[in-house]
């Protein structure tokens, strides 16, 4: 399967030169490759139409789901800056780097980025293990960094200093650029800030997985969920719906979290197993598969948390 991909890419490359002798767009742009949603959109505040910029997962698929095409592989063979999240679902880009046919290549993985400031997955009470977690017992990076509005900051910040390294004409650019939506971050982290100081309550529940721990532990907020960020599982024990029910009713929460999908059936089930059976279900977006589409219609990072606040405000209100 490699060798086949690898023979795609190379007769991609070649009919690309031959043909169209790299006139896709001024050849002269910066060429930047990122895999999901925020990682593109921190880009694009940062350098503009400065650069060539392409989104990998564009179609809505998962990230935990994504398997690169040829094509997906050719473009980041060839870019000039490839931007990645870096954990475990990330495992098929050492394979698609070694098809790199740009010697001066910038790497950049979110978690490498991360250093120190990087959190392990936990499971906390009444979450429902992955069984492939437990036969390997194996501490993993939690990969969900962007889901942090401190962590954007020094990411985008991170990010700018690459472009500026590898397209020093526009380093002063991207610099300024950075720097003014820091200011952003930083502008919706106080926000998020001022709301959970003044909450009712210091705990969500999710009913699905939890890939928010960044953001919650900005703000002191403590969680329960069924399974953790990057778990497999879609079905939850009955054990796992009756603690987290039972938990709504011990903690008074108004509200029970889930993140994006048409399927909210884990939530629908604690909230009919509760003692009122009247809580609200309310989404909070991951942006894990977020589509090009939406990109199109004008969705952003910003305006993303800006939603996720909203509903973060709520469940925390009494």
């Amino acid at each position: 399967m490699k060798k086949m991909i690898a023979v795609l890419i190379s007769l991609t490359l070649l009919v690309s030169s031959l043909l169209c002798g790299g006139a896709f767009a001024d050849e002269n742009a910066l060429s930047v490759v990122t895999t999901i949603f925020p990682i593109y959109d921190w880009t694009r505040e940062i350098a503009g139409d400065k650069i060539d910029l392409t989104m990998l997962l564009d179609s809505g698929v998962d990230l935990h789901s994504f398997q690169p095409t040829a094509a997906d592989i050719m473009k980041i063979a060839t870019c000039d800056v490839f931007i990645y999240v870096g954990g475990e679902s990330d495992e098929w880009v050492e394979d698609a780097l070694k098809e790199a046919v740009n010697p001066n290549m910038k790497v950049l993985s979110l978690v490498e980025l991360m250093g120190e400031d990087i959190k392990l997955e936990e499971l906390v009470e009444g979450m429902e293990s992955d069984e492939d977690e437990e036969e390997e017992d194996e501490e993993e990076a939690d990969e969900h960094v962007w889901l942090s509005l401190r962590n954007a900051r020094k990411l985008s910040a991170a990010i700018a200093a690459a472009l500026g390294e590898a397209d020093p004409s526009n380093a002063d650019d991207y610099a300024a650029n950075a720097a003014a939506y820091a200011e952003k971050l930083d502008a919706l982290d106080a926000e998020y800030a001022d709301v959970a100081e003044n909450a009712a309550f210091s705990t969500v529940l999710f009913g699905d997985r939890f890939p928010f721990r960044y953001l919650a532990d900005d703000y002191g907020l403590n969680y329960y969920a069924a399974f953790s960020g990057c778990s497999a599982e879609s079905e939850a024990s009955f054990e796992t719906i009756a603690f987290l029910a039972g938990k709504v009713d011990e903690l008074g929460l108004p509200v029970v979290l889930t993140i994006e999908g048409a399927n909210h059936r884990i939530a629908e089930t604690i909230v009919q197993t509760t003692r009122d059976k009247n809580q609200k279900i309310l989404v909070m977006d991951s942006m894990q598969a977020t589509t090009g589409q939406a990109v199109a219609s004008g969705v952003t990072y910003l305006s993303v948390m800006q939603g996720n606040l909203a509903a973060l405000a709520e469940a925390l209100a009494r």
